[in-house]
């Protein structure tokens, strides 16, 4: 079969690539050579799963809390930026960064339109003070920050303090809708509250809640004093994993940042293999299969925020299975 082109289609060539080129000249573009990828079959995450081990980063915090004093830094962070992209990016929908504070330093106090949680994994008594609540902090402790609530950190121990910070600024990179006001005062007023608050749930509890459920493997979400998630995007759960025990298989379209409070073992993201340890924190894009497994020899204790209550607000929800 003659695959030589005629001197009709050259011409037809000619003709499209001036029309395309009238297109330009008038702001617009054919939507039909990239119509595969913007209406996909699957969900195409542009995140990749990744994991960025403790044993790495615990020098990085440290060195940067000698060499950057919190005058020449808002908040002193390493960003997790995803390989695959870019700052504020974790996964597509969530930024995570790993924070420290030394003793007798003041992060000092704003407020932003994003929603933030902190999640301790280091140290014990430095304190978040949210919105006139002090949030004393302790290692596996979850701290809220709803959107727009004045916030300001700080170290009273004698340690310094490592959190991991969630946020979901990525969102707002889609909706351009994010404000910052900082605060005239490095501290605003902020007592200990008197009471339980939604905006702490300290780590003790949730362990207890996952070990008397029994079973190989539990997940529980963390939910706020009266019922519901914890944010409007973000949400939360911590899970246990018995040792030698698996997960089931799951995909979904959710994202979510995982962190190690403890045991060792491996997840499977899509097709590529993350093993762990404790203080271990890694990205699991949307709609990659995931599978965790615990070593033999320990139960694993993970945390994790995800974008599950945005997803769900919005009717987005799919399984594998649906």
């Amino acid at each position: 079969m003659s695959t030589t082109i005629g001197p009709g289609e050259h011409a037809a060539d000619a003709r499209l690539a001036e029309l395309f080129a009238a297109g330009e000249r008038e702001s617009v573009k054919p939507l039909w050579p990239i119509f595969q990828d913007v209406n996909p079959r699957f969900p195409k995450p542009r995140a990749v799963p990744h994991l960025w081990p403790m044993r790495a980063m615990r020098p990085l915090l440290h060195e940067a809390a000698e060499l950057v004093g919190l005058e020449r830094a808002e908040r002193r962070v390493w960003v997790l930026a995803n390989p695959a992209l870019r700052p504020p990016y974790t996964t597509d929908t969530l930024y995570g960064g790993l924070q420290i504070i030394k003793p007798g330093e003041v992060a000092r106090c704003h407020r932003h339109t994003a929603a933030a949680l902190r999640f301790i994994v280091e140290g014990h008594d430095a304190y978040t003070a949210v919105a006139g609540e002090k949030i004393v902090m302790r290692t596996g402790d979850l701290v809220v920050t709803p959107s727009w609530d004045l916030h300001d950190h700080g170290n009273d121990s004698d340690a310094p303090m490592i959190w991991l910070d969630g946020l979901d600024l990525p969102v707002f990179e889609a909706l351009p809708a994010m404000f910052t006001e900082f605060y005239h005062q490095p501290r605003h007023e902020a007592q200990v509250p008197a009471e339980r608050s939604d905006l702490h749930y300290p780590w003790a509890e949730m362990q207890a809640r996952l070990d008397a459920a029994g079973g190989t493997y539990v997940v529980a979400r963390y939910h706020r004093r009266g019922g519901g998630e914890i944010g409007h995007i973000m949400g939360a759960a911590a899970e246990r994993i018995a040792a030698g025990a698996a997960s089931p298989a799951v995909c979904e379209t959710v994202s979510a940042v995982y962190h190690v409070v403890a045991g060792t073992g491996v997840s499977r993201v899509g097709d590529v293999e993350l093993r762990w340890e404790p203080g271990d924190t890694f990205a699991v894009p949307s709609w990659h299969a995931l599978r965790h497994r615990a070593d033999a020899s320990t139960t694993a204790y993970l945390f994790r925020y995800d974008d599950r209550p945005m997803i769900e607000a919005l009717g987005l929800y799919r399984s594998a299975a649906d």
